[in-house]
This record gives C-alpha cells, sequence and structure tokens, in this order.
C-alpha cells in the first residue's frame, strides 16, 4: 500500500467530471470511461495515450506516493491531513492553461505563483514523518544520474525529485503524445478543457490517494476542505 498527498477539485467539481471523462476514470467512484471517438483522435489511440494518468486520475502531485513509515498508521496520516486542512487557508491560482511540458499535456499555472509553491513545500515538509524511507531500488527507478543536483538532493532528502524549488504544480491529461500528434492533442484538449483555462483555479482541498498495491490505479481516499473553502 503506498499513500500520496494531492491537491484535485471536490468530487462533484465540474472540471473534475470533465477530466475523468477524458482520462476515462473517475478517482472517487472508480468509474471508468469509454474514450470518445474524435475525428482526428480515434477513441483506442486517446486510451492508449491517456494509460499512464488514468492510473493516477486526475491530480496535481503535493507529496508524491510513500509507502508509510513503521512507526505510524494510515489513521494517524487521515488524522493528521484532516487536521493541517482545516487550518491551511484555500487559495487561488490566478489562471489556468494548458501546457506542454516535454512530451506530454498538461494543466498549469499560467506563470510561478508563490503562495502555491509554498503550499506545495509545506504539505512535502509537514507529512515527511509519515514517509518510510526510499529503497534503493525505488531509488534507481528514478534515474537519479538523468536528474540535476539539486533533484538528487530532493529524491534522497524528500523521496521525490520534483519539490522545493523544483516544483512545477501540473494536473497531468496525457501520457508522452508523440510530436506528429501533438498539434491535434493540444487543439482537441483547448476545446475540451476551455471552461477551465483562462480563469483562477481554486485549492480548496487535500485529498489523500491510496495504491493498494504497487501498479494499481489510484483512489481517492479522503478529500479535506481548506479553511475557508466554499464548497
Amino acid at each position: 500500500m503506498r499513500y500520496a498527498l494531492y491537491f484535485t477539485p471536490p468530487k462533484d467539481d465540474p472540471l473534475n467530471g470533465t477530466a475523468a471523462l477524458w482520462l476515462g476514470r473517475d478517482a472517487f467512484t472508480g468509474e471508468t470511461y469509454p474514450a470518445p471517438d474524435h475525428s482526428d483522435l480515434p477513441a483506442a489511440e486517446q486510451f492508449e495515450l491517456t494509460a499512464e494518468p488514468r492510473r493516477y486520475a486526475f491530480h496535481a502531485t503535493l507529496k508524491a506516493p510513500f509507502a508509510l513509515a513503521a512507526s505510524v498508521t494510515e489513521q494517524d496520516l487521515l488524522q493528521v491531513a484532516e487536521d493541517f486542512a482545516a487550518r491551511t487557508p484555500a487559495f487561488e491560482i490566478p489562471e489556468l492553461v494548458l501546457g506542454q511540458l516535454g512530451k506530454f499535456f498538461a494543466l498549469v499555472p499560467a506563470s510561478l505563483h508563490p503562495p502555491l509553491q509554498d503550499f506545495a513545500a509545506t504539505v512535502v515538509k509537514f507529512f515527511e514523518p509519515f514517509r518510510a524511507a526510499l529503497s534503493e531500488a525505488d531509488i534507481a527507478r528514478r534515474n537519479p544520474e538523468t536528474l540535476s543536483e539539486s533533484q538528487r538532493a530532493n529524491l534522497l532528502r524528500w523521496g521525490y525529485p520534483y519539490v522545493m524549488d523544483d516544483f512545477g504544480f501540473h494536473m497531468t491529461l496525457t501520457g508522452q503524445v508523440p510530436e506528429e500528434r501533438a498539434g491535434v492533442m493540444k487543439a482537441i484538449l483547448t476545446e475540451r478543457f476551455a471552461a477551465f483555462t483562462g480563469r483562477p483555479l481554486a485549492i480548496t482541498g487535500l485529498a489523500v490517494f491510496v495504491e493498494e498495491a504497487r501498479g494499481a490505479p489510484f483512489k481517492a481516499h479522503s478529500w479535506w476542505p481548506l479553511a475557508g473553502a466554499k464548497n
């Protein structure tokens, strides 16, 4: 069993519903959806190109998946997460946009937003006592030789390379898209998520996701509103 601390909109939020239909699975309900046929993107191709993010479901990583330390229990984690959310103020990302990060697409902030960076860093630090140390195999899976010096340091200190100054908020919508299909994918995603881009995104909750066995789909176990959030 692994746990992760994610941001995702509330279960009934329209963005969550739109993303679940696109990815083909809802983390809250476990319901799966067939990929629709699009004139420029056959259903089978969309299903393949969304396979990786489908397993993780729609989210932005705050504290990456981890096994629990031997000194704590799941109930300890859930209680502390609920308490943390209750005293952490909700806030907004000023503008959400569709971004292309390498070969994959994601919803990202239009620009660096310090309150978001601070929130993510606080989550990483605050919940560190719950994380079991990475095994040598876990470290090797991250290909540390390909990481920057700061990313390698993050991996060893925090269990994940892309935290602190290396953190970039993103809600993944695809796996690796071949270069020759990137234009089609961008056009489809621009249309599909038009109702949510070019406007603020409210960061109103903290979620604990679980992976019951390595390689299993991640599920939303619990979602707690941040202080002052309007749901």
